[in-house]
């Protein structure tokens, strides 16, 4: 068993280069320097027809769909991401090696156990799921597993469908046992669920804007969105989304169509007046539009429409539609991030393998929404979503206070929640720290305040302080090994394996365990 210590990236590379030098074993596992979403773990010194076992663990916050349900993504691919002329660094994406789909050497093993407050309905995907096994009479523990051998050559997508899930909930989990009292580990960590009442806009509001689209015309969106040859290309499923929402604009707004690759462009200098004529033209034009214009140079074409000037009284808004095949994540937020203060940015994900960090990381920077697309299926929900809450005004002065028993304070986690949308989730990451010194109070209390039109809300949440422990397990099959018990009330946790292919789950077989907190997966 090899145990890992946190360094310096050039001190642990120096280190893992001695070790390899040295013929001894050893590992380097590291974030990619311009981007949050791709790790690589280098294994060193592995003998003849030697093996090794990879355990990820990783906690996330599962992301709300249009219709209500929850989604969770297995990724199967991650997609080459394209180097600006004169970007520094590597591309570990380009060394990943690349096989037809139906010629992987190897099939996957997934079990999900889902544990709820709340009922548990059902659970969907494109792939080939077994039946769905509950656990428990109320239905709040349900176990699904992909029939037997799955090719992992798609995305794994569940999709579960909860009772009352919009419900506000709260969650008090108990810090990791021998930890330091008032460490990050140590004190209990809160998670709220809200779902603040925005009102609708006042009467005779005209909704208007400023819709600035913009489209990735890369070589890479000509790919498929699923790698399945009868789903559409990527650029195809861009263009559809796109035209939805070209249609679904209010009129009397501004707007204008840029595309992107090597080189940019734009459907007319500046933004235009939305009426029917200019409507019509250009949804011609987004017809004729091919992924034709080379690399994925994204930057460029952001400076060019954040030097535009606003138009006073028309609340910029910014639809942004790529496969996120980009290596200067870093760079593409922050300006993003710069110009916040004069738009938001809604971001759509197109196809399988699209950046997370770039897809959510500049919808966040200003103020927006992501979405992810890897078909026609819920396309059109999604795009409306998004142009609901472009169309909604924006939620200001959002501040966070509490009242909790003598002794204890909160504190957030995070910046809290910088952005509300009427009917959407807003979840509160916070920790507790000090000493209960009251005499039997079991209660907390968190007001979120916000302005709107003009005017002040305020949403009141009551919260236990009883303590709970939501450790859940990642379980890998293993040739040999004593087998433990499930014994825990795991909220999820995934049975995975690429090598040996048991043709069901089975409690009796071996198992290798490890602990997974799980406290953001409501």
């Amino acid at each position: 068993m090899f145990f890992s210590s946190l360094h310096h990236p050039m001190q642990a590379e120096q280190e893992y280069e001695d070790a390899l030098s040295e013929g001894r074993q050893a590992f380097l596992l590291g974030r990619e320097e311009n981007t949050s979403d791709i790790f690589t773990c280098s294994l060193g010194n592995l003998p003849p027809d030697g093996e090794a076992t990879l355990k990820l663990s990783y906690v996330q916050a599962l992301a709300p769909e249009p219709d209500g349900a929850i989604r969770f993504v297995l990724p199967a691919v991650l997609n080459p991401r394209y180097a600006p002329q004169g970007s520094e660094g590597g591309n570990v994406t380009k060394s990943i090696p690349r096989l037809p789909k139906g010629q992987l050497p190897y099939t996957l093993s997934l079990s999900a156990t889902l544990e709820s407050p709340y009922g548990i309905n059902c659970v969907e995907s494109k792939c080939t799921l077994e039946p769905l096994r509950y656990r428990a009479e109320d239905r709040t523990i349900a176990q699904v597993s992909l029939a037997e051998g799955h090719q992992f050559d798609q995305d794994v997508e569940l999709l579960i469908y909860y009772e009352d899930v919009h419900k506000p909930s709260a969650l008090l989990e108990a810090g990791k046992p021998g930890a330091a009292p008032g460490s990050l580990m140590g004190d209990p960590a809160l998670l709220l669920t809200l779902y603040p009442s925005v009102p609708a806009p006042k009467p005779g509001q005209k909704a208007t804007g400023e819709f600035l689209f913009l489209l990735d015309r890369s070589g890479s969106m000509d790919s498929w969105t699923d790698r399945n040859p009868d789903s559409p290309t990527r650029i195809q499923s861009a263009k559809e989304t796109l035209i939805f929402l070209l249609k679904s604009l209010p009129l009397g707004c501004y707007f204008n169509i840029y595309g992107f690759g090597s080189t940019h462009d734009s459907f007319y200098p500046q933004s235009v007046e939305y009426t029917q004529e200019t409507m019509s033209k250009s949804l011609q034009r987004v017809k004729e539009l091919q992924a034709d214009l080379g690399g994925t140079e994204i930057l460029r074409p952001l400076k060019a429409i954040y030097s535009q000037p606003c138009r006073e009284g028309f609340p910029r808004q910014l639809f942004v539609f790529t496969d996120g095949e980009v290596s200067n994540t870093d760079k593409v937020i922050a300006e993003v991030q710069h110009h916040s203060s004069s738009h938001r940015c809604f971001s759509f994900g197109i196809g399988e393998g699209a950046s997370t960090a770039l897809i959510k990381g500049i919808a966040r920077a200003a103020g927006g929404s992501a979405e992810f697309i890897t078909g026609k299926e819920r396309m059109q929900a999604k795009a409306l979503q998004s142009l609901k809450k472009a169309l909604q005004p924006a939620v200001t002065r959002i501040s966070l206070s509490w009242d909790l028993p003598p002794g204890l304070k909160a504190e957030l986690v995070g910046s809290g929640p910088q952005v509300i949308f009427q009917g959407q989730r807003c979840l509160i990451y916070a920790q507790i720290h000090g000493q209960d010194q009251s005499s039997g109070s079991t209660e907390g209390t968190a007001v979120l305040q916000y302005q709107f039109q003009d005017q002040t809300f305020k949403e009141t949440m009551k919260f236990s302080l009883s303590l709970r422990r939501l450790t859940g397990s990642t379980v890998t099959f293993c040739k040999s090994s004593p087998p433990p018990t499930l014994d825990k009330s795991d909220t999820i946790y995934l049975i995975t394996d690429s090598i040996w292919k048991p043709s069901s789950y089975n409690p009796d077989l071996p198992l290798v365990k490890e602990d997974w907190d799980l406290d953001g997966l409501y």
